[in-house]
């Protein structure tokens, strides 16, 4: 693995465990608009896609999801970012892989991604990020990782991309970047792990 010269990593199940922030999130939409909150199946959807995806599959009506998408815009997401918790070992090997390795983030957040970043002192950890307002097509097409390739001016085979969906696995297939599944062994991946800690197995040794 001498190769790799980059490190890309999703946010939301690699980085942090967003699980509740999330979930608070999307429910208080739907409780001001009189819904029901989010069923496990809904949640599971929101977990891998753009927000404004998720509120299309929570809002079936045209003129509800309209008024759905002008509302999250006003709202502050402040509140659900400190909710959010990092993963204990994601600090650690940021600051043990850099400057040998350049890192990135490919993430189908849109406006909450800088900052979830400063909130959580990140916003100098990385070197590249790439987000859903930063492309015309999010995961799981490859498009977010192929500009991660062509920023860093390197072949996809010189990254490898950190991920723990189905979404992910298909973005990283399409691009031809390797890909290391996070806590999820159902993935097709070159690599599974458990812990971020184990990266350094793969990428320094």
């Amino acid at each position: 693995m001498k190769k790799i010269e980059v490190i890309a990593f999703d946010c939301d199940g690699v980085m942090f465990d967003s699980v509740q922030s999330n979930m608070d999130y999307y429910n208080s939409i739907l409780s001001h608009f009189g819904k029901p909150e989010m069923t496990q199946e809904q949640f599971a959807y929101a977990h891998m896609h753009t927000a404004n995806e998720v509120l299309g599959n929570l809002f079936d009506d045209p003129q509800m999801l309209e008024d759905a998408l002008s509302f999250r815009k006003k709202m502050s997401y402040w509140q659900f970012i400190k909710g959010m918790k990092m993963e204990p070992d994601l600090k650690e090997l940021l600051e043990k892989i850099r400057p040998g390795f350049k890192t990135a983030i490919a993430s189908n957040r849109s406006d909450t991604m800088q900052g979830i970043l400063v909130e959580h002192g990140l916003a100098g950890y990385f070197d590249y990020v790439v987000c859903a307002l930063d492309v015309k097509n999010p995961k799981p097409h490859p498009e977010s990782l192929i500009k991660i390739v062509e920023h860093f001016k390197i072949k996809p085979s010189q990254a490898i991309y950190v991920g723990d969906s189905v979404l992910d696995e298909m973005a990283a297939k399409g691009a031809g970047i390797p890909l290391v599944s996070y806590r999820n062994r159902d993935l097709s991946a070159q690599y599974h792990i458990s812990r971020l800690k184990e990266l350094e197995d793969i990428i320094l040794n």
